[in-house]
This record gives C-alpha cells, sequence and structure tokens, in this order.
C-alpha cells in the first residue's frame, strides 16, 4: 500500500478524498452497529489428521492432568471447534480451574537426547528467530512421523488443514489486496521453498537411524503444515519458551475472555505445571476463551487463520513520505504544505521521532487504540506549525498524542487531522472493491479462503472509515475555537 498511495498527484489525491469520504461517509453499511467481536474461521471443522482422533480430553487426564468434568470440545457456531462448558450442570465460578497440564505434556524443543534430535536441533538453527514457528514446527513433525509417539493422541486431533494464507489459492491472495500482508505472504513462501531445499539436503546425507523423521520425506506442504500448527497454537510462557499445550490450544480467541492461563513453576522445572483458570463467572454451554495477544488482524489472519471482526487493534500501515503528505494536505485543502521540504529545525524533530536520517523507520499507522501513529501525528503537527518557538513549548510525548487538544493551536490541529482524513482517503482508494461490494461478496457465501480475504479487507476498510468519522468529530469540535482564534 505505500508504494501505491506514494505514487498518488495533488489531483488523483484530492479526488480520493472528495468521491471517498462523501461515498462512504454516507453509506448506509456505515450507519448500523459495528459487528460484535468474534473470529470469522471456517464454518465447516477442517478435517482431523486421524479420521476418529482419541479423545483428547481423557488422555490429558490419564496422563496426569486434570480437565474440569463441565468441559466437552465441541464446534460452535461462532467460534468453530473449541473447548465450551456443555456439560456443566449450572455458571462455573471465577477462579475456578477448568485445566492443568503438568508439565509432560506441553510439547517443545528440546535438548538433544540423541542423534536424530540433535539433527532437528542443527536444523532448527537454520530458522531466523522471526519465524521461531518453525522451529517448533520440525518438533512437532518429528513427533508426528513417530509410530510410537508420546504426543499422538494431541498431534491425531491437528487440523489436516490451515486456513493460514500461505496455502491460499492464488485468486484469494490477491483478494486480500493490502501490500504489507501480501508481503509478509511472500516472504513465508519464499522461506519455506528455501528451508525444503536445506532439509532435504541436509537429510540426504543422514542415516536412517538417526534421521530425525523416521526417513520420511519433508517438503515445503509438510513444512508448512508443521509452521502453521506451531504459529496457530504456541502459546509463550515465562521464559518466552513457545510450546504446544494440547487441550488448552483449542480454547478460542477473544478480546474480552472468560478465562487465562496461569504458570506454576519454572519452565524448566519438573513441577512445573499450566492451569486455565476461570476469569469471570462461564455460563452452561458458552465457549472457553483466552485472549491470543491485542494484535492487528495481519497477525490474526497470517498466524491464526482468522479475522477478528470490528477489532480494536487492526490498522493499515503506510510509509512516511513527503510527497504522499504534501499530496494529501493540498487535496484536504492546507495552503502551502511543505512536507516534502522541512526546515533544519523540523528535520531535527524528525529525526527525534526516527522519521529521518540514517536508520530512519518510515512505517506509520493508522487505526489502533491511539487512531493516528503518534510519530505521525507529531510530525504533522510540527511540519504545520508556524516556527519553533511553539513547538519547543511542549514534549514529546504531548505532541505524540491525539488525546492532547489542539497542542499547537486549532488552526495547526485542523489542518493536521484533515491531512491525516486524506491520508484515509487515499488509503482507501488502494483497495480495488468498495465496502458494499465486500459485503455483496459475503453474502453470497463464497469458499472459505475467499470469505477470508474480503474480510480482511473489509475490516481494514470500516477501521480507515471509523477513523474518519472519529477525525471529522474532532474537527468539527475545533471549528469554534478556529472562529474565535
Amino acid at each position: 500500500m505505500a508504494a501505491a498511495a506514494a505514487g498518488a498527484t495533488p489531483a488523483t489525491a484530492r479526488k480520493a478524498l472528495l468521491t471517498t469520504t462523501t461515498t462512504l461517509l454516507s453509506s448506509s453499511s456505515l450507519a448500523r452497529s459495528r459487528r460484535g467481536l468474534a473470529c470469522s474461521a471456517a464454518s465447516a471443522t477442517a478435517p482431523r489428521i486421524a479420521p476418529q482422533p482419541p479423545d483428547l480430553l481423557r488422555w490429558v487426564q490419564r496422563e496426569g492432568g486434570f480437565v474440569h468434568p463441565a468441559l466437552r470440545v465441541s464446534d460452535h457456531p461462532e467460534y468453530g471447534l473449541g473447548v465450551s462448558a456443555t456439560g456443566a450442570d449450572g455458571d462455573i465460578p471465577p477462579g475456578t480451574v477448568l485445566i492443568d497440564l503438568p508439565g509432560r505434556i506441553p510439547l517443545r524443543l528440546r535438548r538433544p537426547a540423541g542423534a536424530a534430535d540433535a539433527v532437528l536441533m542443527q536444523l532448527a538453527d537454520q530458522v531466523p528467530e522471526e519465524l521461531w514457528a518453525m522451529r517448533l514446527g520440525l518438533r512437532l513433525l518429528q513427533e508426528r512421523t513417530k509410530s510410537d509417539s508420546f504426543w499422538w493422541p494431541y498431534i491425531a486431533n491437528l487440523p489436516e488443514t490451515f486456513t493460514v494464507p500461505i496455502f491460499f489459492p492464488g485468486e484469494d491472495i490477491k483478494n486480500l489486496q493490502y501490500a504489507p500482508l501480501l508481503h509478509q505472504i511472500n516472504k513465508r513462501c519464499r522461506f519455506l521453498l528455501e528451508f525444503e531445499k536445506e532439509v532435504q539436503h541436509k537429510l540426504g546425507t543422514v542415516p536412517l537411524a538417526d534421521h530425525p523423521f523416521c526417513g520420511q520425506d519433508v517438503n515445503s506442504s509438510s513444512l508448512g503444515w508443521a509452521m502453521s500448527a506451531a504459529s496457530s497454537r504456541a502459546f509463550r510462557l515465562h521464559g518466552e519458551i513457545p510450546m504446544l499445550l494440547p487441550l488448552v490450544d483449542m480454547c478460542n480467541h477473544s478480546f474480552s475472555p472468560n478465562a487465562r492461563i496461569v504458570q506454576d513453576g519454572d519452565v524448566d522445572s519438573p513441577d512445573m505445571s499450566v492451569k486455565v483458570v476461570a476469569d469471570t463467572q462461564i455460563d452452561q454451554n458458552a465457549t472457553v476463551t483466552l485472549n491470543y495477544g491485542c494484535y492487528p488482524n495481519d497477525f490474526y489472519l497470517l498466524d491464526y487463520g482468522f479475522v477478528v471482526t470490528s477489532n480494536p487493534y487492526d490498522q493499515v500501515e503506510l510509509s512516511y513520505d513527503g510527497a504522499l503528505l504534501d499530496a494529501a494536505s493540498m487535496a484536504a485543502g492546507v495552503s502551502s504544505p511543505n512536507f516534502s521540504t522541512p526546515a533544519k529545525w523540523q528535520q531535527d524533530f524528525l529525526s527525534k521521532l526516527n522519521l529521518h536520517g540514517e536508520g530512519a523507520i518510515l512505517k506509520v499507522s493508522l487505526g489502533g487504540p491511539d487512531i493516528v501513529d503518534g510519530r505521525l501525528l507529531a510530525a504533522l503537527r510540527v511540519l504545520l506549525a508556524a516556527g519553533p518557538e511553539t513547538v519547543q513549548e511542549h514534549d514529546l510525548k504531548t505532541l505524540t498524542s491525539l488525546n492532547k487538544k489542539a497542542p499547537l493551536g486549532p488552526a495547526v490541529e485542523s489542518s493536521a487531522l484533515r491531512t491525516v482524513l486524506a491520508l484515509c482517503a487515499i488509503a482507501l482508494q488502494h483497495f480495488h472493491t468498495k465496502i458494499m461490494e465486500d459485503e455483496a461478496v459475503l453474502k453470497g457465501e463464497p469458499p472459505l479462503t475467499t470469505e477470508l480475504a474480503v474480510q480482511f479487507r473489509l475490516q481494514k476498510k470500516l477501521m480507515l472509515v471509523d477513523v474518519m468519522q472519529n477525525l471529522s468529530r474532532r474537527i468539527k469540535l475545533l471549528s469554534p475555537e478556529k472562529s474565535t482564534a
């Protein structure tokens, strides 16, 4: 998106602002209430690896774990397959232990216990830290190939396929219409193809007795399955060691969860245990939910394979670019913008924001809890200021906060917010389809991957419109101040 937006001219930016703002803010789609917090995941449960997998709850209990007698694994119409209190006779009170896993049940990378483990660790060491899920995925793949794996009852219950974008058809990858996510998908696909070669080269010289995957062929497809299983199900506990938590990883996500994870003991301690504890009252038949983290939908779709509707943490990424800001401000009717040619004192301030000079981080965002990226907002305020005197009266925290009301005066604030409003309009124009078109596709019950792709881009657009409405209200509140200033 950054590349596409950076190429905008003042004329196209002005057209984008006029047409997009008028059309979208008056759309009937925006007048209704936003949807509730829910995961747009598979409507049909993916087949398990084993057609008739072992009972996971009984296995956990047999291996020394505890499962609350009210819990069942069931298919929820909103959340999909997960843990719920369908066996409850009544409500489950807060503080109740729902699941307790002893230290032997979580699956994680371990110190080499033999030649096969040593080979596995050598492969894991070749995986970059940002793709940590592949490291844990190698361990999962190792256990999947064993005929006598301790974790087979857990692995047999894992999905045969995942709904993450690396497995999307090409057309549905295009349907995402969002460059930052497309970049990440391509990066992961390229890694899997290259890593396949490294794995096969390494295993080609290993004796069968030392083969970590029992001699079975490992290709990009099986590696992708393993990485997706780990990324969508692993937890990082105390010590930041990612591990797979059988049954616990079947608790679905919510930003308002009714349960939480509690770790007792150090991860390396034989007495370590992992508990799921009710945080609020859990109603009879309710699904048990955990908060996977406060992230934008890019993260959820890329790693988990679902989209959170009305995600308060969703964002759109942009590249801080003077030419783009000049185009946006002119489209917004701001006179004589100088974003491309800041004065020396403004350059010094931009350097403090890490938006200028060597090593600058130019990625900024719209949306999320802050509504406007604080660094972007501060830059706009400073670049629209008449001189350094008024800027020097305020600290960085004040200038980066949208909640600080017009620190440089209502005229500067109005110009800054109108420039952000125009940026939102330009960002919306980047998408090839309109909100109503996306909604029409979803009503047609498309294939799951199409549904996810369209839902993803739709949520980005709805988020941008929310930002525009928020900024428009703030600008209107500034009008009386401007007239009396």
